[in-house]
């Protein structure tokens, strides 16, 4: 899992605990100064260290999230899927094959809903999107309200919850 801009990654803990508790293995990558920008390729070498797994599902939120996304553009033939948390894939995935999740929610006010709208045709046919009633851009981690995020209606909780429920259920 790739951690969002900025972000202390144990932010991530209590999501990566709710997908663990679904019966999946997830790691989470400590990024260079909190930015998955700077290591990109912060995810070579992770399959190795678990040759029993044999589905390998990538995901991030926010900046991590268009991070993955670049990523398993280049390695798609390793991967099943990607999960994009409030974020979105400036690579072209059309062709990858891949199942893709992208997830965020309703009062998010931090995504740039254009930029995301004009990414969408990146997106395989057939990839899910999950808009989070209630849900805002901070609450995919516990680290607070982001600065111009949007007053959530669920609590931070209920929105992991929610997006380790859907993260499940593209990786059955």
């Amino acid at each position: 899992f790739y951690p969002g801009g900025k972000v202390e990654y144990t932010a991530y803990k209590p999501l990566m605990l709710a997908c663990a508790e679904k019966g999946f293995t997830c790691i989470l990558i400590q990024m260079p100064f909190n930015l998955a920008v700077f290591d990109k390729n912060a995810a070579d070498g992770v399959q190795d260290n678990f040759p029993e797994i044999e589905k390998w599902y990538i995901g991030g939120h926010s900046l991590g999230a268009a991070m993955a996304a670049s990523y398993v553009s280049e390695n798609t033939e390793d991967f099943n899927g990607l999960f994009l948390l409030a974020g979105y894939s400036t690579a072209d995935l059309t062709n990858s094959g891949l199942k893709v999740l992208s997830m965020y929610g309703s009062k998010d006010k931090v995504m740039n809903m254009k930029k995301y709208e004009k990414y969408k045709t990146n997106l395989p046919t057939g990839y899910t999107e999950f808009v989070m009633e209630g849900g805002c851009h901070s609450y995919f981690g516990m680290y607070g309200i982001q600065k111009g995020d949007g007053e959530p209606t669920v609590t931070v909780t209920q929105q992991i919850e929610k997006a380790a429920a859907k993260i499940a259920v593209l990786a059955k």
